[in-house]
Order: structure tokens, then C-alpha cells, then sequence
């Protein structure tokens, strides 16, 4: 270990993504929390990945009523569990985190994404005048990680958002589709890809998702599959 990199730890110590406080440097959550936090388990919707009440049903209420041009979207947590993390991860440089959420996708979802035959994982890119806000892109942070466990290369180029859009928490779901319109464009033709895991933060309405598929599709891309850390409660 060098001398910058144990500087470094000491003047900035990991921390734990759920409870926040400080934990040895190859750590990545601390004793308790790990303990106390669980990944969604049991029947989840086949197309946004809520989890499902009924086991009956293949697709949550929204779902099975309105069309998505994802494939796929696979979710790690509810986002009732982990949403002041998430708010951590997002808004107080807390971008650590991302390795933590990134080893769970892992172990839960390593084989489904090795069964794939994924080209690229493409994170959900940001307007640069809220990178330079926050001081990274947080869908970029865990597609770095991500790509490190299953040996799948990021490509962070291939579109990019002009448009700097309204925050989408606050928005209905009408209003979050006209928000996102002629959001991304891509800036390159020159990458030819089938198949792709589009990473971010949150799912809620896939608004987001659906906007950058359309665009991506233009592309030649054939399937586009989707993973976010946390999603909201089905039906």
C-alpha cells in the first residue's frame, strides 16, 4: 500500500452505507448493519423488479398497464430500507458506497448478468452541470464497480444528457416523461453493441430507463436490460 493511499484512509476512512460510521479500510459495510440489512428475496415483477404481494401475478400493477422499452430492470433493495443511504450516496460525496452496492449486485445477481452475454454497462449519464454540483456521477460510481465483479466494461460516452432536467422525486409520472423529452442524445456512432446493463441509483416510474432506451435502440442496441439499487413497493 503506498504512502498516499494509507494517508488517504486515514484522513478520509470508508464508511458504512447504512448506519455511516467509519470502518476498516477493506470493509464494506460494518458488522451490525450487515446483520440488519437484506436484499429484496421472494417473486419480484419481471419487468421493473418491485417486489410482488401476490406470487400469482408475473408483473406489478403498473407494469402490466403501461409499455417499457427496457427489457429488464433488477433491483437490489427497497427503497424504504435504504433510501438515507441512498441520499448519502447521491448528495454528500459519499461515493464509497457504490462499492457496497455493486458487491451485493454481485452475489445476487452475478449469474443472471455471466447468462446475459452483456457488451457494456452504461450508466445513466448526468447534465456536467450537476456533476460538477455533486463532484461525480453516482450511476457512474457503481458501473465502475460493477464492471470490476463481473468482467463487463463501462461505456460512459456513448450518450450524453443535454438537457439539465427537473429533479424527478417531485414530478408525477406525466410530468417526469415531459421533464426527460430530448433529454440524451448520443455523442458517438462508432460503438456497435447488442446487449447492455444500464445502471442507476433509482427506480421508480422508469421514465428515465424508457427515455434512454428509445435513444439507445437508435444505436442497433437489441436488448437492454437494467439494474438500480433500490425500487419502490409493487402490487
Amino acid at each position: 500500500m503506498t504512502l498516499k493511499r494509507i494517508m488517504g484512509e486515514l484522513l478520509f476512512p470508508r464508511r458504512c452505507p447504512i448506519c455511516d460510521c467509519c470502518i476498516p479500510p477493506k470493509e464494506l459495510i460494518c458488522k451490525k448493519c450487515a446483520s440488519l440489512i437484506r436484499p429484496i428475496e421472494g417473486e419480484c415483477c419481471k419487468k421493473c423488479g418491485k417486489s410482488l404481494t401476490d406470487e400469482d401475478r408475473i408483473y406489478c400493477f403498473d407494469c402490466s398497464k403501461k409499455i417499457h422499452y427496457f427489457d429488464r430492470n433488477y433491483a437490489l433493495f427497497e427503497y424504504k430500507d435504504i433510501k438515507k443511504s441512498l441520499y448519502r450516496f447521491k448528495y454528500s460525496g459519499r461515493a464509497e458506497y457504490a462499492a457496497f452496492y455493486a458487491y451485493v449486485a454481485y452475489k445476487k445477481l452475478g449469474h443472471v448478468f455471466a447468462g446475459l452475454n452483456v457488451d457494456a454497462i452504461i450508466p445513466v449519464p448526468i447534465h456536467k452541470g450537476r456533476r460538477r454540483e455533486r463532484g461525480y456521477n453516482q450511476a457512474e460510481e457503481l458501473a465502475k464497480y460493477l464492471s470490476h465483479y463481473i468482467d463487463v466494461p463501462v461505456v460512459n460516452d456513448l450518450v450524453i444528457r443535454k438537457k439539465k432536467t427537473l429533479p424527478l422525486k417531485s414530478l408525477s409520472g406525466k410530468e417526469r416523461i415531459n421533464n426527460l423529452k430530448r433529454a440524451f442524445i448520443i455523442a458517438r456512432n462508432d460503438v456497435k453493441l447488442k446487449t447492455i446493463i444500464i445502471v442507476d441509483d433509482i427506480y421508480t416510474t422508469g421514465a428515465t430507463f424508457d427515455t434512454l432506451s428509445v435513444v439507445l435502440r437508435t444505436t442497433g442496441i437489441e436488448k437492454i436490460y437494467c439494474l438500480t439499487v433500490a425500487v419502490g413497493k409493487g402490487l
